[in-house]
């Protein structure tokens, strides 16, 4: 489920998804043409702010997606407690960017599952940092597929 949308799906500008952990913070950015995700980076917790404001791609962005991860009884993970204040923070530091939030149940799940399935090494597929990535990813895929039916 999409909250916030009001993404203009024909203007071309790209889309960022941030998979926001405790310790890690996992990025996917789209194609110009909102239909592909592709895994940007994972960068500790502490270092997100100056990363989003000294990369030159922000100027591209009309829409940042975050996780917002649920649990099965569809009320908001305890994580969400951190997540409302980063939220309210991304919107203070880009106010004209649309800030949408995406359900993340079970993407770092289905990103250990798919880093499996690309034949990764026991050690690749125990690196927390790269599963942060490929939910990140995950993610900004589900958002793309939303947007484009």
């Amino acid at each position: 489920m999409i909250y916030n949308h009001i993404l203009n799906k024909t203007t071309l500008g790209r889309v960022l998804a941030i998979d926001y952990g405790r310790k890690r913070v996992g990025l996917a950015i789209s194609d110009p043409t909102k239909l592909i995700a592709n895994g940007l980076t994972t960068i500790s917790n502490h270092e997100l702010w100056d990363y989003l404001k000294d990369n030159d791609y922000t100027k591209e962005l009309e829409c940042i997606v975050v996780g917002y991860p649920k649990k099965m009884n569809n009320e908001p993970s305890q994580i969400v407690e951190q997540i409302n204040p980063f939220v309210k923070k991304l919107k203070k530091l880009f106010p004209e960017i649309e800030i949408s939030l995406m359900d993340e149940r079970f993407t770092s799940k289905i990103a250990t599952k798919a880093i499996f399935l690309a034949g990764a090494k026991k050690k690749d597929r125990k690196n927390k940092a790269l599963i942060d990535k490929v939910s990140a990813t995950i993610i900004l895929q589900s958002y793309l597929d939303c947007i484009n039916r």
